[in-house]
C-alpha cells in the first residue's frame, strides 16, 4: 500500500512542477489510472516542431498494479492538417514482469467550427517481444483508443478503451481490457 501512495504522490508532484505538462485521472468500476506528462521542450527551452515528452502512469486493477515510464517524440503530419504522429519507448513494471516496449501514437484533432470545443481522437499501440521482456515475462502488448474534448481551457474530459496483455513464461494474462472515463489538467 505504501508503494501505491508513493507512486501516486510522485506522479502528481512531477505533473505540478513543470509548465506545459499535464496530470490525468481515469476510472471505471474496477480500475484507476493516474497519468503525468512533462513537456521536455519547455523544460529544456528547446524550440522545434517536434514535441518531446516524458510520460508516466500508474494503473491499479483487481489486485494488480502496472507502472510505466516512457519518452516520445511527436510531430504534425504534413499531409493531413490536424494529424500528429509520435513514436517512443517506455518501461513497464508489473508483478514479476518487466518490459521495454516501443510504441506509436496518433492524434487527430477534428476540424470542427469554433463554437464546438476542441475535440481529438487518439490511439496508441505498444509492443515488446521476448527479447525486450524480462523477469518472468515473455511479451507485452498494449492498445488504447480515446476521444478527448477540451471543455475549459486546459481542462479535458475523455473516454477511452484499453487492452493490455502481459504474456508470462508460464501463462498469458489479459492484464486489463476495459472502457474508462477521466479528466486531464494541463499546465
Amino acid at each position: 500500500m505504501y508503494v501505491k501512495k508513493l507512486c501516486f504522490a510522485t506522479l502528481l508532484s512531477l505533473g505540478l512542477l513543470h509548465a506545459q505538462s499535464s496530470i490525468g485521472l481515469n476510472i471505471n468500476d474496477e480500475d484507476i489510472e493516474v497519468t503525468a506528462s512533462i513537456d521536455l521542450n519547455a523544460l529544456t527551452y528547446y524550440s522545434d516542431s517536434t514535441l518531446y515528452t516524458l510520460d508516466a502512469s500508474y494503473l491499479h486493477t483487481d489486485g494488480d498494479d502496472l507502472v510505466t515510464l516512457g519518452v516520445s517524440a511527436e510531430n504534425s503530419f504534413q499531409g493531413l492538417q490536424g494529424l500528429a504522429l509520435g513514436i517512443g519507448i517506455k518501461s513497464v513494471f508489473a508483478d514479476d514482469f518487466i518490459a521495454i516496449p516501443f510504441f506509436a501514437k496518433a492524434r487527430y484533432t477534428l476540424p470542427l467550427n469554433h463554437s464546438i470545443p476542441t475535440t481529438s481522437l487518439i490511439t496508441s499501440i505498444a509492443y515488446a517481444p521476448s527479447v525486450l521482456t524480462f523477469s518472468d515475462g515473455e511479451s507485452y502488448t498494449e492498445f488504447r483508443a480515446e476521444a478527448d474534448m477540451e471543455i475549459i481551457t486546459n481542462v479535458h474530459l475523455f473516454a477511452g478503451y484499453r487492452n493490455i496483455n502481459t504474456e508470462y513464461d508460464r501463462n498469458d494474462l489479459t492484464f486489463n481490457n476495459s472502457f474508462y472515463g477521466g479528466m486531464k489538467l494541463s499546465f
